[in-house]
């Protein structure tokens, strides 16, 4: 496999973990980053060896990029996305994909247009426990699948908003602790259920209010094509991070993360079946887990091999869809006077 260039537009918090997967592969090389703060750009590309940009216009095109990482805010996720998938290149776009729903379409279409691959990271899904999940639905060795929750209770600040002009706001982050924090929960949730046939469900601000225009706390209730039902509650007005905690309730046993270990509850007896591995050391904060380089390999190893990428555009719209979902079945409520 030939040496695959990469570029990383946007050198905030989550940038480091996507330069250290590059640089711990063989046949990728880190070529440049780009960021509006030149003093930043110039101390990532010291840290990681390489050329700094200020404007990510002027590597648009450029031959010796084959891979471009999206680390910006949100709401520059779309257009970035869409003017280096037309200039060829491939995109790999932090989460969420976009701000709306209507913006990740003309993305996932600008890939399907051009040569270039487009990629989600969703990095949850190659959790071990979250692979040990899917293979258990796929391979019903505990029968059907009959219901499921996911809980959020992580903790955001003034500060993690009044810091950040973006954040907080709804132009520009799309959302509050849907679109943020619980997205990949979200994620999860429909990539265990498949097809989705309602979602109901209400946002409030609670302990943010006065600080942010968007929400801290939602709740939703998910029917599946399969009959599933998928409960689902997420805050931001907890006082700590706590780990997410998930609960799959299948005929013959069940399922449940805590504290990112997975247990089986059966026959009244509870077994460990995955832990987190001990020497696996968690680059930036704790709760973006340890599968982020995970991700980024797959995601090099399929352009490499030339294989379709399997969480593409298409697989990005669905939690976007879902939150889409929450926040009309809220205003719906709203507007019929109900709590």
């Amino acid at each position: 496999m030939s040496t695959l260039g990469a570029a990383i537009i946007g050198c905030g918090a989550i940038a480091p973990l996507h330069a250290r997967a590059i640089l711990s592969m063989k046949g990728a090389r880190l070529v440049a980053v780009a960021d509006p703060d030149p003093e930043r750009a110039a101390q990532a590309a010291r840290d990681y060896g390489c050329e700094p940009v200020a404007d990510y216009r002027q590597l648009l095109g450029r031959a010796d990029i084959a891979i471009v990482h999206l680390c910006t805010p949100h709401y520059l996720h779309a257009q970035m996305a869409e003017e280096f998938l037309r200039a060829g290149h491939h995109v790999l776009s932090e989460k969420p994909m976009a701000t709306d729903v209507a913006s990740a379409r003309r993305m996932q279409e600008a890939a399907a247009a051009g040569k270039g691959q487009l990629g989600i990271v969703f990095q949850n899904r190659y959790n071990d426990p979250s692979l040990r999940i899917k293979e258990t639905i796929d391979s019903g060795i505990l029968g059907p699948l009959i219901c499921m929750k996911g809980i959020v209770t992580w903790n955001r600040s003034e500060a993690y908003y009044t810091e950040s002009s973006w954040r907080g706001r709804w132009d520009t982050e799309g959302g509050g602790v849907l679109i943020n924090q619980t997205i990949h929960t979200l994620d999860l949730l429909q990539w265990f259920g498949g097809d989705i046939v309602s979602v109901k469900g209400s946002v409030t601000t609670d302990v943010l209010d006065g600080v942010i225009e968007v929400e801290d706390t939602a709740h939703a209730c998910i029917q599946f094509k399969n009959n599933v039902r998928g409960l689902f509650y997420g805050t931001n007005a907890y006082s700590v991070n706590s780990p997410v905690e998930m609960e799959l309730v299948f005929e013959q046993g069940t399922l449940l993360l805590r504290r990112d270990c997975l247990y089986l509850w059966k026959d009244g007896q509870e077994t460990l079946l995955c832990e987190p591995l001990s020497s696996t050391a968690t680059l930036g904060k704790s709760y973006w887990g340890t599968s982020h380089e995970r991700l980024i390999h797959d995601f090099y190893k399929h352009i490499g091999e030339g294989r379709r990428f399997w969480i593409d555009g298409n697989e990005g719209i669905k939690a976007l869809e879902v939150i889409a979902g929450i926040y009309t079945s809220s205003e719906a409520r709203l507007a019929a006077g109900k709590c």
